[in-house]
């Protein structure tokens, strides 16, 4: 079915330099021509989380890029998102820029474990873990972790597991502790 809008691609690559000057990249587009108006989703990441603004200052230079397009003549509908927590976690970037954030993770060994994302990098990520009545960090490698999901919290974290999680680097040391 034509629609007469752009496909995927073709959004991807209109976007892309737009949106990587102002720090972000295109994580996907789903195009919706079955809605009416039609509908064009755009998500967007970076390392800083997309604030109000910065989504509508990226929706109106999109849609103007979109509106030179010919063959959007017809109106559509353009949204601009970040991800969501329901995203799983499946690459070293998504990792890093959930630091600090809870998550859900199982491994390769079938086990699972609930941790904090501290540092990430070299394939390898920090996570604070309990231990106990204590707080540790434990490094795995990302070719370990089958899934990870971000963990929604409804109350603060411990400030001991929170500080742990901003310290927790990589190579520094096998397993560090902290007292909560």
């Amino acid at each position: 079915m034509t629609t007469g809008l752009p496909s995927q691609t073709q959004v991807i690559e209109l976007l892309s330099a737009e949106f990587a000057r102002a720090g972000y990249e295109i994580e996907d587009v789903v195009i919706d021509g079955r809605t009416r108006p039609p509908r064009i989703t755009v998500i967007a990441d970076g390392d800083t989380a997309l604030d109000l603004d910065t989504i509508a200052d990226l929706s109106r230079s999109a849609s103007l890029l979109l509106d030179d397009l010919d063959k959007l003549g017809d109106r559509y509908v353009l949204e601009v998102s970040s991800p969501g927590v329901e995203r799983p976690l499946t690459s070293e970037k998504h990792f890093r820029r959930a630091r600090g954030r809870k998550v859900q993770v199982t491994l390769s060994d079938g086990s699972a474990l609930s941790g904090r994302i501290g540092d990430t990098r070299d394939g390898t990520t920090a996570l604070v873990v309990r231990r106990g009545r204590d707080w540790a960090v434990r490094e795995v490698p990302l070719t370990d972790i089958t899934t990870a999901v971000v963990q929604v919290e409804f109350s603060p974290p411990a400030q001991a597991e929170l500080e742990l999680a901003t310290l927790a680097q990589v190579g520094r040391a096998q397993e560090t502790e902290a007292e909560t």
